[in-house]
């Protein structure tokens, strides 16, 4: 890394490509920053939900778990090893898939998730404040919450795994802390037996553990872009892996554990303070200022988005760090007023809806992974893909493009979302499918299409010749 890179506190880098000489980092830091990153209120709730909504046992819950983490890891860690050898971003990338301008649908959709996220944690990190401090007001916690994530998302890249470094051990301690209160205290009578075995539960969980995988497919390899090309696919992709599977692993697991250990109908917040005794508190501070750092990656993900989305139109523009600066403060500024007029029940609602988003998420993540890995074999043109016209890509890519749509379609039926629920949701009850019908029908589509295309090129080349 240059000098002058290095005395720059605030990352210099937004969507342009990321030379050799600036690389740096160590594949290890992709397993903190995904471990620290899911150990928060959100994944021990989600958690909680195998016990309170899905009604399984201890042993069934924690087997399913595992079970629908570590196959949803996969999509992850793929996804996460494209970083050191492309160098941007990953929604940047998606125009080598997609074309300049067909790519810009699912950046804009990126972006809307991002922002959703970003405002629901701010609530939620308010509410945290809150709570601990009563004398803070509701609105200048959120304000509080939210300056904070910014800052961290200001400062970028670096700053980002430094605190997710510090919070592997923090977190991890903290975790394995409260698993020592719980276990050495007074269980209930039923701890072990309340819920039990059925299947639809079972694959409900597992079919969520792979989906909270597949949800961090946009913008993982944003993280370890920085790496150094030569550090290979292994390293990250097994990194990434371990980090990500580990740490939601035991967040659900604390989840279920939780409310467990207190009386059934109990929150699974007010589970974790009440089953944890005198560590409650000290884990309800931690985990708000998890929030905050976990919440600086929904704006610094937003804030790339954005300038992709306007690059896209601007070719040779690429933004100072004045004006990534300006853009962060405009999001923060929207998603502030948006987070103080909120309703009690807004997280809820607007959860249910970003969640419905991730409809467009599944086909994006198997085009992009099918092209890298089984086409492309993560042989690019990084000139073409900032070039104006598209380059080698073009401007619209019709091969990915039907893929993609024909993806959406085929979910339909099987979606239970708050904006669509199809005539087979309840297929099994409970258990959300469609993402399985998007990956089924997609990935061989794409690979047909694809490679079809580029035998008819060689043949209309040969022709020519």
């Amino acid at each position: 890394m240059s000098e002058n890179s290095q005395q720059t506190l605030i990352e210099n880098h937004t969507v342009d490509y990321v030379p050799p000489a600036e690389r740096h980092g160590k594949a290890r830091d992709l397993f903190t920053l995904w471990f620290s990153t899911n150990i928060a209120p959100l994944p021990i709730v989600t958690g909680a939900m195998v016990v309170q909504v899905f009604h399984l046992d201890l042993l069934w819950g924690l087997l399913a778990i595992v079970l629908g983490h570590m196959i949803g890891g996969v999509f992850i860690a793929l996804a996460s090893a494209q970083g050191p050898q492309m160098g941007i971003p990953q929604m940047v990338q998606s125009r080598g898939q997609f074309g300049r301008y067909g790519a810009l649908l699912i950046v804009l959709f990126a972006a809307v998730i991002y922002v959703g996220f970003f405002i629901s944690n701010i609530v939620l990190a308010g509410e945290s404040i809150h709570g601990i401090a009563p004398a803070v007001p509701l609105p200048a916690a959120i304000i509080i919450g939210a300056l904070s994530a910014t800052a961290i998302g200001v400062i970028g890249y670096r700053f980002i795994h430094t605190l997710n470094r510090i919070g592997t051990w923090v977190m991890g301690g903290a975790l394995l802390a409260g698993f020592i209160a719980i276990f050495g205290g007074e269980l209930p009578a039923d701890f072990f037996s309340r819920g039990g075995y059925n299947l639809s539960g079972f694959l409900a969980t597992i079919c969520l553990g792979i989906i909270w995988q597949l949800s961090f497919s946009p913008y993982v390899s944003d993280y370890s872009r920085y790496l150094p090309a030569s550090i290979g696919i292994g390293k990250p992709f097994w990194a990434t892996y371990f980090g990500a599977c580990l740490g939601t692993i035991l967040s659900f697991s604390f989840g279920a554990v939780a409310v467990l250990a207190t009386p059934e109908g109990t929150e699974a917040m007010a589970a974790v303070k009440q089953a944890t005794g005198v560590l409650g508190p000290v884990l309800m501070v931690l985990f708000l200022l998890n929030i905050i750092s976990h919440n600086a990656l929904n704006l610094y993900g937003a804030v790339l988005s954005i300038v992709t989305s306007i690059q896209t139109f601007a070719g040779s523009w690429t933004p100072s760090i004045r004006v990534r600066v300006a853009l962060s403060a405009v999001v923060l500024a929207g998603c502030c007023l948006m987070a103080l007029g909120a309703s009690a029940n807004f997280i809820s609602h607007f959860i249910g809806l970003i969640l419905a988003l991730l409809l467009v998420l599944v086909p994006w993540a198997t085009i992009n992974l099918v092209d890298f890995y089984l086409i492309k074999r993560g042989r690019y043109d990084i000139a073409s893909i900032f070039a104006a016209d598209g380059g080698i890509y073009g401007r619209f890519n019709p091969h990915a493009i039907t893929a993609y749509f024909l993806g959406i379609l085929v979910q339909l039926p099987f979606a239970n979302t708050a904006l669509f629920v199809g005539p087979y949701a309840n297929w099994i009850e409970g258990v959300d499918l469609s993402w399985l019908a998007g990956l089924l029908v997609t990935a061989p589509l794409y690979y047909c299409l694809a490679t079809r295309g580029r035998t008819e090129s060689a043949g209309e080349l040969s022709l020519a010749e």
